[in-house]
């Protein structure tokens, strides 16, 4: 109706009924309706740096559910225990915290994780460069960030291709534009065209350049952290960066039951340097936990608890968030899927144990199996991104532009996903029940037997009363038919054409953009290239 609303004012402010409206749908272009209408195509989503929720989570377990995860996670943590791969330093910290260390195998006594975790705080702020634009990550708040990872990206112009650093550089544009997009993410793809030892600094660089909102650091090689944190310093000051959480990254465990040294090097560096840490089994369960939701539940918490326990021995007090990243497969092929109710089960669940566990909570997004952004990608997508929301997810990951399960970023994907995102965030800020919101006014004007369409609430409120998609296309047939007959994914290519033409780099001071620049150009002279 919002599309249409200036031919329904014109035909109720004359009395006009569907014959009258029908008529004046068909006047030509420059009228002031049509004028008025392209003022407002693009949705006008008022932006917020992250979404407080106002409606109550969606819990699928009981207390006594809880409490029977709970205590098969401990069974798994002093029992069967978690292997601490390829470093000493940290099997020696588990040791003397009490911990029965064999080996590589750590094994923790009942409630000593619980214990540890006890010290990282429930809810943190992680500051922007511009300061509007920093999150809050727990407690109410839900945080959307980008896809992560895939190597690949597709469009609908080039297809399926090796991603890029201008690809990468792309995605953190549109991210940066996007007003339901609260986070820059990290590894928005993963740009093929440079040396795999040196990448990260133009990757970190981008974040830090083209967006001024938070970002996520590099957690490929111990090394890559620190590179990460002396640039964040650089961008925020070191005392500050000391003080205060500005880098995000995420740590994911080799699952089933594995830490291994490449990701516990990134945690500590970044832990010691308070900086946050996502602590995120990576499952698809059937191959690396049970096929049951109850099993991987416990295996998730034992293996997110043992590391986030491991961060805070590293530093008391450093931010941590409760990650989980499960996906069932298919026990034909074995391939990943996507959207179906058994991780969304998991994703419920783990939201609660989080909760009691007292530290923010990261899952879902918009996952799907698709290759393309097509009615597949759409339905998982939906599966997966209202469980999300529903369950309470403080950091939401793969937001937007997943596709082809993890391997490619799309470009298209990237703004439909976004576009839906927004319409999140008014659900989760519930009923209106302000003065206005309750709209008895509007209904004492109308009363029996009229319509709403002229009076004055409708009159003031008809722009903002429903969200307008940027997407959808809502017109008559006969309208989409003059236009091409373009499909989401068509509109969605416009679209992205026009933010990128459009987009403005945000302000920098030139010292510091040179200071970034020159430590960048120094670090990878002094090495050489690899894809290590």
């Amino acid at each position: 109706m919002t599309q249409d609303i200036d031919g329904l004012m014109d035909a109720t402010a004359t009395g006009g009924g569907g014959e009258e409206r029908h008529e004046r749908r068909g006047r030509g272009a420059g009228s002031g309706r049509d004028a008025r209408r392209a003022a407002r195509a693009r949705p006008k989503t008022a932006y917020a740096p992250y979404i407080v929720r106002r409606i109550p989570t969606f819990d699928v377990l009981s207390e006594e559910g809880l409490e029977i995860i709970e205590a098969n996670a401990e069974t798994i943590l002093e029992e069967i225990g978690i292997d601490f791969r390829d470093d000493t330093e940290a099997l020696d910290m588990w040791r003397d915290a009490g911990a029965d260390v064999q080996g590589e195998r750590v094994h923790i006594p009942r409630g000593l994780a619980r214990k540890l975790i006890a010290t990282a705080p429930a809810t943190f702020t992680q500051h922007a460069r511009n300061p509007e634009r920093s999150v809050e990550i727990g407690g109410k708040a839900t945080v959307f960030a980008p896809v992560y990872g895939p190597p690949f990206v597709r469009d609908l112009d080039g297809g399926r291709r090796y991603a890029t650093i201008e690809d990468f550089r792309n995605f953190v544009k549109l991210a940066y534009q996007a007003p339901a997009m609260h986070h820059s993410g990290g590894t928005v793809c993963e740009p093929v065209d440079l040396p795999v030892n040196k990448r990260h600094l133009d990757m970190n660089y981008a974040h830090m350049r083209y967006s001024d909102k938070p970002f996520m650091g590099s957690v490929t090689h111990p090394l890559r952290a620190l590179d990460t944190i002396e640039m964040a310093k650089i961008l925020f000051g070191a005392e500050f960066l000391d003080q205060n959480t500005v880098i995000t990254s995420l740590i994911n465990a080799n699952s089933p039951m594995v830490w291994d040294s490449t990701m516990l090097g990134a945690l500590k560096n970044y832990a010691r340097a308070n900086q946050a840490t996502i602590v995120t089994p990576f499952i698809l369960a059937g191959a690396m936990s049970p096929v049951t939701v109850a099993g991987t539940l416990a295996q998730t918490l034992a293996e997110s608890m043992a590391g986030m326990a491991f961060a805070q021995m590293c530093r008391p007090g450093a931010p941590v968030i409760f990650g989980s990243f499960a996906s069932s497969i298919s026990m034909q092929s074995g391939a990943p899927t996507f959207g179906t109710p058994e991780p969304a089960l998991v994703l419920y669940a783990c939201a609660q144990l989080a909760r009691r566990l007292g530290v923010p909570f990261r899952s879902g997004g918009s996952l799907c199996g698709s290759k393309v952004p097509d009615a597949q990608a759409a339905f998982e997508s939906a599966n997966t991104l209202l469980p999300t929301v529903l369950a309470g997810v403080n950091f939401v990951l793969h937001a937007a532009g997943w596709l082809e399960g993890g391997l490619a970023s799309s470009y298209e994907k990237f703004v439909m996903d976004a576009d839906q995102l927004g319409m999140m965030k008014t659900m989760l800020e519930g009923v209106d029940l302000s003065e206005n919101g309750q709209a008895l006014d509007a209904i004492r004007e109308v009363g029996p037997g009229a319509h709403f369409l002229g009076c004055a609430h409708t009159q003031a409120n008809f722009e903002t009363a429903f969200y307008r998609s940027s997407i959808a296309d809502n017109n008559t047939y006969e309208q989409w038919l003059a236009e091409g007959e373009r499909d989401a994914a068509t509109r969605a290519s416009v679209l992205v054409k026009r933010m990128l033409n459009e987009y403005e780099a945000p302000a920098i001071d030139p010292a510091v953009d040179e200071a970034l620049l020159e430590f960048i150009a120094k670090k990878k002279a002094s090495f050489p290239d690899s894809n290590i």
